[in-house]
């Protein structure tokens, strides 16, 4: 018996996980002038290798981010810390006035080209090396060419279907 769409999405919300803002941009010689970027909020995020650096983000088919990704074959990962949610609320689209989700963010480029997100807790900057079917979603394997964080913060997470922020006040014990 298959399992229930609800079923496995209850499951999933019992995980918590960071979040992060996955950018990329349209590096054709026909968009270099307009310089099309994309962003997106996304939570399927996670290390796949040291050697050589790589980083997996799944992105859903339907979105025109997957098809930027799949055709400029680059990507950046922005892990937002706790006082960015707003940025977590933009590029998940639930400010639907936003028409470009970049306007009044101070980004820049790395290597890829790809927007990094000023004060993020972390990013990596990727070249597709490998993708793959994931159902209604594609698993793209980032190569990872640059990197930085910035020391200070806590991590933006979600949880049970809520944004949360981390409790330092109550550790987890063993």
């Amino acid at each position: 018996m298959p399992v229930e769409p609800q079923a496995f999405k209850n499951s999933l919300a019992q995980w918590a996980s960071g979040v992060t803002v996955v950018t990329s941009v349209d590096i054709s010689a026909d968009a270099l002038a307009g310089s099309q970027r994309v962003g997106i909020t996304a939570s399927s995020f996670a290390s796949v290798s040291l050697e050589p650096p790589r980083v997996l983000i799944c992105v859903n088919k339907r979105l025109y981010t997957h098809g930027l990704i799949e055709r400029s074959r680059v990507f950046a990962v922005n892990i937002l810390n706790e006082d960015q949610l707003g940025w977590g609320m933009l590029f998940a689209g639930m400010l639907p006035e936003a028409e470009d989700r970049f306007v009044g963010i101070d980004w820049r480029a790395e290597v890829t080209g790809s927007p990094i997100l000023p004060g993020v807790l972390a990013w990596l900057d990727c070249r597709v090396a490998h993708a793959y079917d994931g159902g209604d979603h594609t698993i793209f394997v980032g190569e990872v060419e640059a990197t930085g964080t910035h020391e200070i913060g806590a991590p933006l997470l979600y949880y049970d279907r809520q944004w949360r922020k981390l409790d330092a006040a109550r550790p987890a014990h063993p």
